[in-house]
């Protein structure tokens, strides 16, 4: 009998950990992206694009929306693992700071949607975006203190890469995978996403 109950026991511990795998977009080092995380995006930027007239824009679609929804929270979560390893905080003065300086550069909050939209950035993940902006613009100020001079991007991009070779990322082969050599996730052949 104890052989038994030994054995469904760990049936089950098997079981919940495939379950928690099959839930999850991706896993940087221990924080977990959702499926339904990356879901939520997808759906939050199909919702506002039938708000507004997107006739000329060049929108992502199907496979390659739910990819760069998943590239966006991976890459961030990137940034905020880099972030508390060079000891940075952002604060929330500093994003409400960086919202207002980019609603002047675009118009007025109605032009908002629109702007995002175009971007491809959903509504409801406008203020992590404006937290990666400037953790980014932070590193960007530490690597150039560490004797950093290039002005494309490329030193903040090698302490990313850095990060992700650090905490392991694995993208379910459901979106993709991940190339390291590039911190970067790309989409699988034949990508099953759900798209709505």
């Amino acid at each position: 009998m104890k052989k038994i109950v030994a054995i469904v026991g760990a049936s089950l511990l098997v079981l919940l950990t495939g379950c928690s795998q099959v839930n999850s977009a991706a896993t940087i080092g221990s924080t977990d992206v959702p499926i339904t995380t990356v879901q939520n995006t997808v759906k939050d930027i199909l919702s506002e694009r039938t708000k507004i007239d997107t006739s000329g824009m060049q929108l992502q679609t199907g496979a390659d929306l739910n990819v760069a929804a998943l590239r966006f929270h991976v890459i961030s979560v990137l940034f905020d693992h880099l972030a508390v390893a060079l000891k940075l905080s952002i604060t929330d003065a500093q994003i409400a700071t960086t919202r207002a300086s980019i609603i002047s550069k675009i118009g007025t909050e109605a032009d908002l949607p629109k702007a995002l939209i175009g971007a491809g950035i959903a509504k409801v993940d406008f203020p992590r975006y404006l937290r990666t902006v400037l953790i980014a613009q932070e590193i960007g100020k530490v690597a150039v203190a560490a004797g950093d001079t290039s002005t494309d991007g490329s030193g903040i991009q090698k302490l990313i890469i850095a990060q992700a070779n650090k905490d392991k990322v694995v993208i379910n082969p459901k979106y993709g995978s991940w190339d390291a050599a590039n911190a970067n996730v790309v989409a699988a052949p034949a990508n099953s996403a759900v798209t709505k």
